[in-house]
């Protein structure tokens, strides 16, 4: 009698570890929710794994089966790639220990951890990793990307400190990943994504991040959009290195700092944040007050650890979210004037524009040193983000998202197809868009070597180059 699936899944069972979870178990609807509440996927299996040994009895269980392979690690992109229909879900959530040696300055961090994981352990020690603005954002995914936030201009991308990585292969190896071992393997897997393997842990070179930073928040109404932005520019072009701002176009919270008049209403906001010396963060405050008086703002001193979940309840679990990004060499006039009128076009109160300044310790790593996508001269980049409390209206901002972004298109570096993190949907053009020409052929020819089949496409893929 030919054996079912449900057969092998019972055998798969017995070799795993962890939890072996399919359609109808308990955790079954939970295991396959991700962030993107857009999202509505069915594997045939969830495998918790809990070891690199599950890693690889997964892969082979997948390849056995005939079965696609997703890999999850946070669940936070907005394309929703951790998770599959009907095939099998690689799930390293159970892998999200961090394991800090703070003489040594590394940190150990499992590819299930969570950046609320990862800022919790490190700061224990009054160190950190560069990495993203939303805590329950996945270590891995993030990384992989290239990983940036509020750490990018003092000590570059969360690939630029990586030290090495443990990663299982499609053909069942575990390799160590670094400057001195498979250093190809290690140069693709800092920017190209998830195409060459499950990376079951990273090790990081970790940094002196006070547990207090200095930090402003200064409101604008949304008609004063080309003030701002020439305030906006004026100000990121010349922050000394302990200084970062993220520009956003938001709606105001309702929070008690925010005057009740002004709760939800549309605009802009200019996030200051100052690691160190609290003079140059009061300079700017100053210049900011006297040159564009806001209309409210909060400037305080900040617990880096409540910095990092800033973003959280606005980008909250559940969320619909359509986002595309792209590069900008500058906030020049014709930029402003896209900005300042696509922003008030939004339908959604939850959709965002996010703009990070990238330079300093960002562009001081040489565009082929990585596999990160775009380049590294000193730049902007630009999030569009469409994020709804329901689908039905999803489809309005997502047209929103499409217009301002092809409209932001003729002023972008490169191709305008941005980071490889900011994007809900891929395509073949624009991936390769990301990374430019040579960076995606390199990439593709150390595919072929660990992932010829493509077992790991269900990502910004890049397929194999052909065997010659």
């Amino acid at each position: 009698m030919t054996q079912t699936i449900g057969e092998e899944i019972e055998q798969f069972r017995a070799v795993l570890d962890g939890p072996v979870i399919a359609p109808g178990d308990t955790g079954f609807d939970a295991g396959r929710r991700v962030w993107n509440g857009e999202i509505d996927r069915r594997p045939l299996v969830i495998a918790r794994c809990t070891s690199p040994a599950d890693v690889v009895a997964a892969t082979a269980f997948a390849r056995a089966a005939g079965l696609e392979v997703s890999v999850r690690g946070g669940g936070h992109n907005a394309a929703g790639t951790a998770v599959c229909d009907g095939g099998l879900m690689v799930d390293l959530r159970l892998m999200n220990t961090v394991t800090v040696d703070p003489a040594a300055r590394r940190a150990r961090v499992g590819g299930g951890a969570l950046l609320a994981d990862l800022d919790a352990a490190t700061q224990a020690h009054g160190l950190a990793v560069p990495a993203g603005l939303v805590s329950h954002t996945g270590v891995g995914g993030l990384t992989l990307g290239g990983g940036m936030g509020w750490l990018t201009r003092k000590f570059g991308l969360s690939i630029d400190n990586l030290v090495s990585a443990e990663v299982v292969t499609a053909d069942a190896r575990v390799l160590r990943a670094a400057a001195d071992e498979h250093p190809d393997l290690f140069w693709a897997i800092r920017g190209g994504g998830g195409n060459f393997g499950v990376v079951t842990s990273f090790e990081f070179e970790l940094h002196e991040v006070d547990p207090m930073v200095q930090f402003g928040m200064f409101f604008w109404p949304v008609d004063q959009g080309p003030e701002v932005l020439r305030l906006a520019a004026e100000i990121t072009a010349a922050m000394p290195g302990e200084i970062n701002a993220v520009l956003a176009a938001v709606n105001a919270p309702p929070a008690p700092f925010v005057p009740q008049q002004h709760h939800l209403a549309p605009g802009y906001a200019l996030l200051l944040t100052g690691f160190g010396t609290t003079v140059e963060h009061a300079r700017l405050t100053d210049q900011i007050r006297q040159s564009l008086p806001p209309l409210f703002d909060l400037v305080a001193p900040l617990p880096y650890l409540d910095l990092q979940k800033l973003l959280d309840e606005a980008n909250a679990w559940g969320s619909h979210c359509y986002e595309k990004g792209t590069y900008l060499q500058e906030l020049s006039d014709p930029v402003i004037e896209v900005i300042s009128a696509w922003v008030p076009r939004k339908n959604s109160p939850k959709s965002a524009l996010l703009v990070y300044r990238l330079d300093g310790a960002f562009s001081q790593v040489g565009d082929d040193q990585t596999a990160f996508g775009g380049g590294r001269s000193p730049r902007y980049g630009a999030f569009i983000e469409g994020i709804t409390a329901d689908a039905d209206a999803l489809a309005v901002e997502r047209g929103w998202v499409r217009g301002f972004w092809e409209a932001l298109r003729p002023h972008a570096l490169g191709s305008g197809a941005g980071y490889i993190n900011g994007v809900a949907e891929y395509s073949g053009d624009g991936v390769r868009g990301s990374y430019g020409t040579s960076t995606y052929e390199r990439l593709a020819r150390i595919k072929a070597e660990y992932d010829p089949d493509n077992m790991f496409h269900l990502n910004a893929n890049i397929p194999p180059a052909e065997h010659r």
